[in-house]
């Protein structure tokens, strides 16, 4: 009866191990998926940074940039750059339709990249604020950055610096001199910037030997969907136009209204927003906020160094807390053109006055049509004889229907007791001539 026993238990195993199907134990790797969508600023920068730290803090084993972008400012580029050098993760870029300019630097600096069939990268020349190429510091610096990129990952530098040099000439792919280089999926392939055509991510992370990973996808909260708004270098002059002119209007309204309302929301939102895409420190918002308080004291202490302080703090903040200084300067003198139009069309047009400065300074006046008189109009007295009842050297005191009035001669000395004319009146002021006895 022992061995049927040992066959039961044997035949039992049998069943479990074999028979009873078993659910393939979940990989613990992960991936996360960050989108590098529409144009590159530094609000993007803030949220690469974020993914990157929630993707190393969890150990992930890699993650994919799905790179969809025509390109971007040149500073927040460079600023990602060095986040993905030094990310300590393995990165890759997906390039799901197209990585230019900005992008195509950016894509440079994973550790590999993948390609749809029609995607493209390349073309990652600096154009200024007027669309023109920029100068040629600008440019000597950005090609040196794609060659330093391209060789970082052992690749060949010469079609890195191709699409940001016009005058290499590339016309084995459709890059002549006077051409920016732009690589197609099966060219990218070709001289080995991609490791592989790829139709979708389950197929790049095959090749990365991880498709039975955890897929996590980052998404931009909305914060940081509006820091990226905000920051963006078309945004910012209008944000700060609005300002000014929402401040400027509510100075010739009284109380306090919606164009003040927006001004000051315009603020708020521009600190906000470079507060959220990590340009702005605290310090510039407590500047900023110093400029206020002294501007307010200004109203209080005469002298006026107090309220250009004021002046220097808030411009001086709202230059520390923007991308660049230059673009900042640009900016703040745009809002004050507006502004200084909207106060031509205030004063001179509509024929406004400033509301505000009536609460603290004074503008009633003491004139004589509104009853106010800073002495006494004694013109009854005029032609009147008096006697003098004190010499007059030339002032002194006469004596006329019995009251007593301080004068002044015409001209020389008179004596006491004697008869005078009163000739003039001219406010308080009497003046009298001694009447030949």
């Amino acid at each position: 009866m022992r061995w049927k026993s040992i066959v039961f238990s044997l035949l039992s195993i049998f069943i479990m191990v074999v028979l009873i199907p078993h659910t393939p134990q979940a990989s613990n790797d992960q991936v996360y998926v960050v989108p590098l969508h529409n144009e590159v600023e530094k609000g993007l920068y803030a949220f690469l940074k974020r993914a990157l730290e929630e993707a190393k803090e969890n150990k992930a084993k890699l993650v994919v940039l799905d790179v969809h972008t025509p390109g971007g400012l040149v500073d927040a580029a460079t600023e990602i750059g060095k986040l993905l050098d030094n990310s300590g993760i393995r990165t890759v870029a997906f390039v799901n339709d197209r990585a230019l300019s900005a992008g195509a630097f950016i894509s440079l600096h994973t550790d590999a990249i993948y390609m749809v069939p029609n995607g493209q990268i390349g073309a990652a020349a600096i154009i200024d604020q007027e669309g023109n190429m920029a100068d040629k510091k600008a440019q000597s610096y950005w090609k040196a950055a794609m060659k330093s990129a391209a060789e970082t990952n052992g690749l060949d530098p010469i079609y890195a610096m191709a699409m940001a040099d016009p005058d290499i000439n590339l016309p084995k792919y459709d890059a002549g001199k006077g051409k920016l280089l732009t690589l197609t999926s099966k060219q990218a392939e070709e001289v080995e910037y991609s490791k592989g055509t790829t139709s979708n991510l389950q197929e790049v992370l095959t090749a990365e030997g991880l498709a039975n990973s955890e897929i996590i996808k980052v998404e931009e909260s909305f914060a940081e969907k509006i820091a990226r708004f905000i920051t963006n270098p078309v945004v910012v002059p209008i944000l700060l136009s609005i300002a000014s002119l929402g401040l400027i209007v509510e100075l010739y309204s009284p109380g306090f209204g919606i164009a003040g309302s927006m001004g000051l929301l315009s603020l708020v939102l521009f600190f906000y927003g470079h507060l959220v895409a990590g340009l702005a420190g605290y310090e510039s918002i407590l500047l900023f906020i110093l400029g206020i308080i002294l501007i307010v004291v200004e109203f209080f202490v005469p002298g006026g160094i107090v309220g250009i302080l004021g002046a220097v703090s808030i411009i001086s903040s709202i230059v520390i807390a923007g991308e660049s200084v230059k673009w900042m300067g640009i900016s703040l003198l745009i809002a004050f053109g507006i502004a200084s139009l909207a106060m031509i069309i205030m004063v001179k047009v509509l024929g406004k006055r400033m509301k505000f400065f009536k609460k603290i300074i004074l503008t009633d006046s003491t004139t004589t049509e509104k009853g106010y008189v800073s002495n006494i109009n004694r013109g009854d007295l005029l032609g009147k004889i008096a006697v003098t009842i004190t010499p007059l050297r030339p002032s002194g005191t006469v004596l006329a229907n019995d009251e007593r009035i301080d004068a002044v001669s015409e001209g020389g000395y008179i004596e006491k007791d004697r008869q005078v004319k009163i000739i003039k009146v001219v406010g308080s002021r009497i003046v009298v001539r001694e009447i030949d006895q």
